[in-house]
């Protein structure tokens, strides 16, 4: 039988452990686990061309300032018209929850090109920490829908009945409503 010894300087096992530790802390921090934002994947808007060219990339020609720009607070507390609004940001891959009590920037825009469309048409972009939280068009004419940002295939094939991804224009106010201004 043979046995072995060893002789482990302490010093050295803890500095290589420190080590260690210190780059899986900037890995993690570099690859963005330390952030802040709730939604990595946000789409950039630090500028208005950034906002301009995020409408522009789904078909949509703007006006290239925007109509309107206030700061909203998303609600704290959920309510049926901010869960309607909320389900709309969902099938567009955003959620408003993770920005419960959050002041956030909103930017409305002329659209120049809906289909179809006998009354304006406008672009609402929520916008926080230079991201894009989500949004929609609004179709102001009185039978008028609330929709993502995806442009509709033509104005023939839009859907008569409010599903999740559109609200009517008359719920406009109510979803207003649920992004109060501050």
């Amino acid at each position: 039988m043979m046995v072995m010894t060893a002789k482990v300087d302490m010093k050295k096992v803890m500095l290589a452990l420190a080590a260690v530790a210190a780059l899986v802390l900037s890995l993690i921090l570099l690859l963005g686990g330390g952030g802040d934002t709730a939604q990595t994947s946000a789409p950039a808007a630090s500028s208005n061309d950034d906002r301009v060219k995020f409408l522009t990339d789904f078909g949509w020609d703007v006006t290239t300032s925007p109509v309107e720009s206030s700061q909203v607070k998303i609600p704290d507390q959920s309510s049926e018209v901010f869960d309607r609004y909320n389900a709309l940001q969902k099938g567009q891959g955003y959620d408003l929850s993770k920005f419960a009590g959050k002041k956030v920037m909103r930017y409305v825009y002329k659209i120049n090109n809906y289909p179809g469309a006998t009354e304006p048409v406008y672009a609402t972009l929520l916008v926080y920490k230079n991201e894009i939280i989500g949004g929609d068009v609004t179709d102001t004419a009185a039978k008028g829908k609330i929709r993502g940002f995806k442009m509709p295939e033509a104005a023939a094939s839009t859907p008569t009945t409010t599903a999740p991804s559109e609200t009517t224009a008359s719920e406009t106010t109510a979803t207003t409503a649920a992004t109060q201004p501050t």
